[in-house]
């Protein structure tokens, strides 16, 4: 979530004046008099040629005017261009009477995650109070001020990082002597506060004027438009030659191989040995083939995305070694590697990861189209260089610079000096003949073609020959769509004239062709297929690519209307008046979004369930009421729910790519020579240059708008009270997560969690969690959190988790009650405000709160297995399980059985009943490990290692290797033949079972232990051996890493700690849930809570993100109120036609589709009938009972229940 967050930022645009953008061009295209060997031309991205252009020319070729000419040139990248439109709107053409408009431009990397900002001594500068944030840019960092004129303005530049704090330049502060008037430009540099700075005019229109002239007489229209292929250029400087000096042009490099191993060296030390372009492709298809059936694939794939990036950008050079290779070659290479590719997509065990990065490879692969891998390529340079109508220095130059080094050894800077000697063949209009001019013009579209650096639209064309008619009719109607929205463009009036209309209909047309082109692909690449069909994949699968960039253009258009109309207030005004049409289409255009992010191959599964759903809550809309619940509640929160599903999506992508490249990236940075700039910003840049990136963005801003329309602060109180401590910032809840030098206290703010964690295993001193995602209520998390009485919240609102991250390192008291939830700077903890304040000892011995005397404490049910007398065959019937042999889990599971006899005669005081079943089950008692252990002559050193592990340290590795060697001495056992049989007799020979833990240390009403300890579903007696293994798993499962500080905490001995096994009959459920019979967060005695997950209930407790359904249900008045909707992305469920293996299967959850969700009727009976049956056993057990149960058909099932953690 963080990552998103804080690349969540808007490029502005400025303009510049006519003459300052003259002496850009000639910097870009440097002609150095006709009596120098050859001409040198600095390519990079084309921003640096305008960087503040007049808005109103954004989106299409950037027009110079003079007295004379007009030169056309390259645009910015698409996302700034996109954002310049936006400030189009916001800012005026010209600064007011007396003011002065100044774009401050700061050249200065920083790292990934940080920004930077400015402060100064004017109320617009924030007077040194308020940060003014500047907007990232390839080439600098950009904001946009109206000062007073005549003024002397101070100021300073400051970098914040990712928790807010700031790091000043250093040096005195930097002044400025505001102009009286007029639009300015500053360039700044890191840390020199003392540089001279000029004021550089920018206003296009007011400088009309100043251009030179660039024609004698004539005027005319030129054009020279740059392709994306030469606006990445990073590389050097190109340089027209007259002579063949390409052999002693190489800078030298350094390679750093130090350090690596595997495919890293092997890509480094092939980069050594290659000097040309055709040998760096060899050396990525050897990496790529080489890898396709190892597990290094993915690691392959990542490396070679990394190289090739670096290679087309122009930071890893390419030059001639000798040798004489046409493109050809390179063509032939290419297709190699572009069929191994694409056979690995098709591949079933293909991840989302290794498809992520094999898109980020296709573009940077030559086309091999025919004609290009013909014998003699690209012939139409050697005519041109050849021709009578053009000087003799020029062929010269055309002939050394292009056709030699193309012929010879091809690469990326060809295309960049092609691109180059177009733009200063066009300068000067007549200068050179038509025809030569014309077909260099065809030449240069070639070439484009070669290294698929052509637009959108040509790439399209490319294709257009091969669709049937339904692809033509969707590839009409898309270009129809976007020439319309590039000409309401032209007018400056997007969002008016229902430009909102068409800039959604553009996107819903794009959306159609791409899933046509998405469909002819999805057949995979025939091993039989020519090369003709070989190569016009590769144009189909470029074309799909390039409508996923143009759909981030799209996007980001539609954000940006958004905002213009009020963004998320207006949207949370809307729905609080009931009109919630206004919301169909950033509904309609976030189903796109997502619906793009499947076709690329990101869990698309997941993508077309959330698109389901987004369809479903447009379509139905927003009732009054729903059944006896208010309309726009349940409209909200169910929204609210695939919303956050959809969020966590792009999450998973975003740390998807962080796990991906970063590492990676900097590996290879250093060893390779690449700049630290371009390391640090590679991944940034990914995350930025992709539709997930807007996708993101929208999430937000819907949910910001939903979370305002219920009132919903975006916290959730799990276990309420009121905690004080330093607040300490961590990844995770795991042992060794506080820094030793952390005394006292702490405030626990935690990133992520999958709810099988212990609070007071990571620390003994943690009085309070403040955790960053969502998480059911009931969790294990949630449960043992409250049990060891740590005040525990959620938080999910983007501008609260900032100000959390503030207060890192300071005292701070939290407050966590049902009315709401503060975090505030403290220095005592005089006041509990009437709630219990965590009190915790020094030595942590009481952290549970359970007196070793207690009755219900493991040290009364403790039986040393030596006493123990196991039953004939090995088995207890669960009837007669009690706490001495089978465990309180195996026993209260007994009890259940009998209560369960009577159930179907209680009824609620609404009628309703509260009956329920339960599975047959039986009981492997305790000892039966320890006999095991004797039969097979390891009892000796199982005991050995149980004595080690009491007092073995968790640094350096002793605890983990004995817990290992523990595992291992125990999984190894085998299970008596006549305990097989015995349990034959009670379950059928077919039946699916699932075996628990039943230790003597769960269960407890001090010591839930809650998912501590193993529990294998879907094993049968058919296969004995995945049976017994099943059972030595959960005997093993007593002594993990996290079972054994679990009891250290509670000062249990490890030596005390013993494991019995209910086997119980495995159950196919529609639904799970959990019920605590007094509410967790309020107390509320009156009403059971119940937490609803779909299929089996591991989802629920543990290991998945998501939430639950969440119901109220009142004991007294059958009054049943929805608190949140499920958005489970999975559910697990075992079929009835699968293999009894101790597997699950999961499946993508579509809640459209679940009664639950859509119907209010079956949500009220269900919430009333689990109330009946809490209530009963509440009753029954004379506690209120954490229950554990399913729904089967129309049958509720309990397989547990236990005293509710107080």
């Amino acid at each position: 979530m963080d990552t998103l967050c804080v690349l969540r930022c808007c490029l502005p645009s400025t303009t510049t004046t006519a003459a300052a953008t003259c002496k850009l061009l000639k910097r870009q295209f440097r002609f150095l008099p006709d009596n120098q060997s050859h001409y040198s031309i600095p390519f990079s991205n084309p921003a640096l040629v305008s960087p503040h252009q007049n808005p109103r020319f954004v989106g299409r070729s950037t027009v110079i005017r003079g007295r004379s000419s007009r030169i056309h040139c390259g645009v910015s990248p698409v996302e700034r261009r996109e954002e310049e439109k936006l400030w189009k709107k916001k800012m005026p053409l010209r600064p007011e009477q007396g003011k002065v408009r100044l774009c401050v431009c700061l050249d200065h990397q920083v790292r990934f995650g940080e920004h930077v900002a400015v402060l100064g001594s004017t109320k617009e500068l924030g007077l040194w109070k308020k940060n003014v944030a500047m907007n990232w840019t390839q080439n600098g960092w950009l904001c946009e001020v109206e000062l007073k004129g005549g003024d002397s303005v101070e100021y300073k530049f400051v970098i914040v990082s990712t928790d807010k704090r700031l790091a000043w330049e250093s040096g005195k502060n930097r002044v400025l002597k505001v102009p009286k008037g007029g639009s300015f430009k500053i360039i700044c540099h890191w840390n020199m506060t003392g540089e001279a700075v000029d004021l550089l005019p920018f206003d296009l229109e007011q400088n009309e004027e100043a251009v030179e002239d660039l024609s004698d007489n004539t005027s005319t229209d030129v054009e020279v438009v740059t392709s994306p292929f030469v606006e990445q250029w990073q590389g050097k400087a190109m340089s027209f030659m007259r002579s063949n000096e390409h052999n002693n042009r190489e800078r030298e490099r350094d390679w750093d191989t130090s350090g690596l191993e595997g495919l890293a060296l092997k890509l480094v030390e092939g980069d050594r040995n290659s000097r040309n372009w055709r040998r760096k492709l060899e050396v990525v298809r050897e990496l790529v083939v080489g890898s396709l059936e190892s597990q290094q694939r993915l690691e392959a794939l990542i490396y070679s995305a990394i190289y090739l990036k670096w290679i087309n950008t122009g930071q890893i050079p390419c030059f001639e070694d000798g040798g004489h290779h046409r493109p050809n070659r390179h063509a032939e290479i290419s297709r190699l590697i572009f069929c191994e590719l694409e056979r690995i997509s098709c591949r079933r065990d293909c991840s989302p990861e290794e498809i992520v990065v094999i898109r980020k490879i296709h573009p940077c692969l030559p086309s091999f189209k025919a004609e290009f891998t013909a014998s003699v390529p690209l012939t139409r340079i050697r005519d041109i260089a050849h021709r009578g109508d053009i000087p003799h220095d020029l062929k010269q130059e055309i002939k050394h610079t292009i056709q030699n080094k193309l012929h010879r050894n091809a690469g990326p800077e060809d295309l960049i000096a092609t691109e180059a000697m177009l733009a200063k063949i066009t300068k000067n209009v007549g200068e050179y003949s038509e025809a030569f001019v014309e077909q260099f013009k065809i030449f240069h579209h070639e070439l484009k073609d070669f290294f698929n650096a052509g637009s959108l639209a040509e790439l399209l064309e490319s294709i257009k020959e091969s669709l049937d008619e339904r692809g033509l009719s969707a590839l009409s109607l898309f270009l129809e769509c976007k020439k319309s929205l590039d000409s309401l463009e032209e007018t400056g009036n997007t969002f008016e004239n229902n430009g909102m209309d068409l800039l959604v209909k553009t996107l819903q047309s794009l959306n159609a062709l791409r899933e046509v082109i998405v469909k002819g692909l999805e057949s995979g690449l025939r091993n039989d297929a020519s090369d003709a069909a070989i190569a016009m994949r590769q144009k189909w699968r470029l074309s799909e690519i390039g409508l996923e960039d143009y759909a981030f253009v799209l996007l980001s258009r539609f954000l940006n209307a958004i905002e213009v109309v009020g963004g998320a207030h207006w949207l949370a005004e809307n729905a609080e008046f009931k009109n919630v049409r206004v919301w169909n289409d950033p509904l309609g255009t976030l189903l796109i979004g997502i619906r793009q992010l499947g076709l690329s191959g990101w869990k698309p599964q997941e993508c077309i369930a959330i698109g389901n759903e987004l369809r479903a809550w447009q379509e139905r809309g927003l009732f009054v009421n729903e059944d006896d619940e208010d309309g726009k509640t349940i409209w909200a929160l169910r929204l609210k729910a695939t919303l956050d599903r959809s969020r966590r999506l792009t999450e998973e992508y975003s740390e998807a790519l962080l796990r991906i490249f970063p590492q990676k990236v900097e590996m290879l940075g250093k060893a390779l020579g690449i700049p630290e700039n371009s390391v640090r910003a590679y991944t940034e840049a990914e995350i930025r240059a992709g539709v997930i990136f807007q996708v993101s963005k929208l999430c937000t801003l819907l949910l910001k708008a939903v979370r305002t329309s219920v009132g919903s602060q975006g916290w959730d109180v799990l276990v309420p009270g009121v905690a004080s401590g330093i607040l300490v910032q961590v990844e995770t809840i795991v042992p060794g997560t506080l820094p030793s030098s952390v005394m006292g206290s702490v405030i626990l703010v935690v990133r992520k969690a999958d709810g099988d964690e212990e609070v007071t295993v990571a620390g003994c001193n943690i009085a309070g969690v403040v955790l960053l995602q969502e998480l059911p209520h009931l969790s294990h998390l949630g449960v043992r959190a409250r049990q060891e009485k740590v005040v525990f919240v959620t938080c999910e609102d983007d501008d609260k988790i900032v100000d959390i991250k503030k207060l890192n390192g300071k005292y701070v008291r939290l407050e966590a009650s049902s009315t709401g939830v503060n975090i505030i700077p403290s220095f005592s903890d005089n006041s509990n405000g009437g709630f219990p304040v965590k009190n915790l000892s020094n030595n942590g011995s009481n952290m549970t709160g359970i007196p070793v005397s207690n009755n219900s404490s493991w040290s009364s049910v403790k039986t040393p297995h030596s006493t123990l007398v196991i039953p004939v065959g090995g088995i207890v019937p669960l009837a007669d399980a009690d706490l001495q042999t089978s465990g309180a889990k195996a026993a209260a599971c007994g009890q259940l059985a009998s209560v369960a006899a009577v159930s179907d005669r209680v009824c609620s005081d609404q009628g309703v009943p509260a009956s329920f079943k339960v599975p047959v089950g039986s009981v492997i008692p305790f000892g039966s490990m320890e006999l095991a252990l004797e039969r097979s002559k390891s009892m000796e050193s199982y005991r050995s290692l149980v004595e080690k592990i009491e007092t073995a340290q968790m640094d350096g590795g002793e605890l983990d290797d004995l817990c290992k060697q523990l595992q291992e001495l125990i999984s190894s056992l085998q299970l008596p033949e006549d305990l097989i049989e015995s349990l034959g007799k009670i379950f059928p020979a077919n039946s699916r079972l699932i075996v628990r833990s039943s230790a003597n240390v769960e269960d407890l009403a001090g010591m839930s232990a809650a998912g501590l300890y193993e529990s294998i579903p879907n094993v049968s007696l058919l296969n004995p051996i995945i049976f017994g293994n099943s059972v030595c798993r959960v005997w093993a499962s007593l002594y993990t890493r996290r079972a054994i500080l679990s009891r250290r905490a509670a000062s249990v001995p490890q030596r005390a700690a013993s494991m019995a096994v209910l086997v119980q009959e495995m159950l196919s459920p529609d639904l799970s849930f959990v019920l605590h019979t007094v509410s967790p967060t309020d107390n509320d005695r009156n009403s059971v809570e119940a937490e609803i997950a779909p299929g089996l209930g591991e989802t629920l407790a543990s290991g998945t993100r998501g939430t639950p359904w969440r119901l109220s249900s009142g004991k007294f008045d059958g009054l049943v109120r929805t608190l949140a909707f499920a958005n489970f992305s999975e559910e697990l469920v075992v079929h009835s036609g699968a293999l009894a293996d101790g597997q699950v299967i999961r499946l993508t959850v579509d809640y459209s589709k679940k009664p639950l969700t859509v119907d209010p009727i079956f949500r009220r009976q269900l919430g009333q009938r689990l109330c009946a049956v809490g209530f009963f056993l509440e009753r029954k057990f004379g506690c209120p009972q954490d229950v554990e149960g399913c729904v089967v058909g129309k049958d509720i099932y309990i397989v547990q229940t236990r005293p509710q953690p107080q």
